[in-house]
C-alpha cells in the first residue's frame, strides 16, 4: 500500500531517481521519462504520457503508486509543486556536452520553473501596494545597472504610454542625480537580481531621503529589499557557469508586465482611449500587405 503521508515536493525527483532500480522494467520507462522531462509531464494527459513512454495506461498508474502517490492526479500535483520550488535545477543545468536540443529544452524548463515559482510566492498585498503607488505617481523612474538596466529601459517603454512621466536610467551617476530631484509623489522602481549593487543601493537611499517611494524588484533578504517601500521578491537561481543571467531578467520583465497592466486597469477608461490613439498612430506606420 502507498504511504498516506505527502511526498516532500522538494525531494520528488530525487525520490524517483532513488527507487528507479526497484521498479518493473515497464515502470522504469515511465520513471526515466519523468526524470528527463519533468516540465513536459505536467502538461501531458494520462493517455499521452503512456504513449510517450511506450507503455500501457495501467503501467503509468502502477508507477505512480509504486512511487508513493495515490494516483496520476496526485503525482502530477506533487510534481508541479516540485517544479515550482526549483527542483529541476538540480537535474537540468546546461552541460558543455549537451546537444542544442537539450540546451533548448533546459533553458525553457528553467525559465518556466522560475516563473511558476515566483508566481506562487508573489505577495498579493505587496503587488497591490506597488500598483497603487505607480497609478498615483506624478513621475516614475526605473533604475538598474547592467542586465537590469536593459529591463529598466523595457519598463520605461511599457509605462510611458500610461499617462505618467516615466524615464529609465542605467548610469549610476545619472540615477543618483535624478534621485536627488524627486519628491513625495514620485516613485522609483529599482531592479536588481542580487539587490547588492552598491551604486543602485546608494541611489535608492538618495531617493528615499528626497521623499520618494521605492518599489524594489529583487532578491529577498538583500540590502535593496530592506530599503524599499514595497518589495516584489524575485528569487531566481541562475546557471552562472554556462551563461550570463537570463532567468532573472525574464522574471523581472514579467513582474513589470503585471504592474503595467495593473496600472492600466487602475487608471480606468480615460487611459483606454489614450492607448487606442497610440495604437492608431503605430498602425499608420505599418505597410499594407501586397
Amino acid at each position: 500500500m502507498p504511504s498516506k503521508s505527502p511526498v516532500a515536493s522538494t525531494a520528488l525527483l530525487d525520490r524517483i531517481e532513488a527507487l528507479i532500480d526497484t521498479l518493473r522494467p515497464s515502470e522504469k520507462l515511465v520513471g526515466r521519462f519523468v526524470l528527463r522531462h519533468p516540465n513536459l509531464v505536467i502538461s501531458l494527459s494520462f493517455p499521452d504520457i503512456a504513449a510517450k513512454c511506450g507503455v500501457s495506461q495501467p503501467t503509468v498508474a502502477r508507477f505512480c503508486v509504486a512511487a508513493g502517490f495515490k494516483g496520476y492526479r496526485d503525482f502530477k500535483l506533487r510534481l508541479a509543486q516540485s517544479l515550482a520550488l526549483g527542483v529541476p535545477f538540480v537535474h537540468h543545468d546546461v552541460g558543455m556536452q549537451d546537444s542544442m536540443a537539450e540546451v533548448g529544452a533546459k533553458v525553457f524548463d528553467r525559465g518556466i520553473a522560475a516563473l511558476v515559482s515566483v508566481r506562487n510566492h508573489l505577495d498579493p498585498d505587496a503587488l497591490t501596494r506597488a500598483t497603487t503607488l505607480l497609478a498615483e505617481a506624478s513621475r516614475i523612474e526605473f533604475y538598474g545597472l547592467g542586465n537590469s538596466g536593459i529591463v529598466a529601459l523595457d519598463a520605461q517603454h511599457k509605462f510611458f504610454r500610461l499617462g505618467v512621466p516615466a524615464v529609465a536610467y542605467s548610469d549610476p551617476h545619472i540615477h543618483a542625480m535624478a534621485a536627488s530631484l524627486l519628491g513625495k509623489q514620485d516613485v522609483v522602481v529599482a531592479i536588481s537580481g542580487t539587490g547588492r549593487t552598491r551604486e543602485l543601493i546608494r541611489s535608492v537611499e538618495i531617493a528615499r531621503d528626497a521623499g520618494a517611494s521605492v518599489i524594489a524588484i529583487t532578491a529577498s533578504g538583500s540590502p535593496l529589499a530592506r530599503l524599499a517601500t514595497v518589495v516584489l521578491f524575485a528569487d531566481v537561481r541562475e546557471d552562472l557557469d554556462v551563461y550570463a543571467p537570463m532567468t532573472s531578467r525574464m522574471v523581472h520583465l514579467v513582474l513589470l508586465d503585471v504592474l503595467s497592466v495593473g496600472v492600466a486597469v487602475a487608471r480606468g477608461p480615460a487611459l483606454a482611449k489614450r492607448l487606442k490613439r497610440a495604437k492608431e498612430v503605430i498602425a499608420d506606420r505599418r505597410t499594407e500587405d501586397t
